[in-house]
């Protein structure tokens, strides 16, 4: 299943609600930096957050409690295989070397990768 991209909005939105587990329009509102946007404006990105798929909701009479249904780990994923598909023709080699040829990843940044993967390898071993 693919997961669809969020517009900057939705992602804020999104980012709150995974901080917060789950929570009504009133609280999400609240966990916005100032200025915050108007309560319609959040209650129609969640609307279409639930239409996308991301949240639902419990009812309490007219008030809806809103959960993420994605994780924010699911959607980091997809996320990072589309962003390597897209820009550097699925290959982690070619993005890796981007960044190398950027300056933007040291050798040092590179060593601790590979012993980060070599851990997740082993550990998937494992299981």
């Amino acid at each position: 299943m693919e997961i669809k991209e969020l517009t900057r909005a939705e992602e804020e939105v999104m980012q709150i609600l995974w901080r917060l587990k789950k929570g009504f329009i009133k609280e999400i509102l609240e966990k916005f930096d100032e200025p915050r946007p108007a309560y319609s404006t959040v209650s129609t990105i969640i609307r279409i957050l639930a239409d996308k798929g991301f949240v639902n909701y419990r009812a309490y009479g007219r008030t809806h409690q809103y959960f993420p249904v994605i994780s924010k780990d699911d959607y980091r994923k997809s996320q990072m295989s589309s962003f390597v598909r897209n820009y550097f023709s699925n290959s982690y080699q070619k993005m890796v070397s981007f960044f190398a040829r950027e300056d933007s990843i040291t050798v040092k940044d590179m060593e601790e990768i590979m012993a980060m993967m070599k851990n997740e390898d082993r550990d998937k071993k494992r299981r």
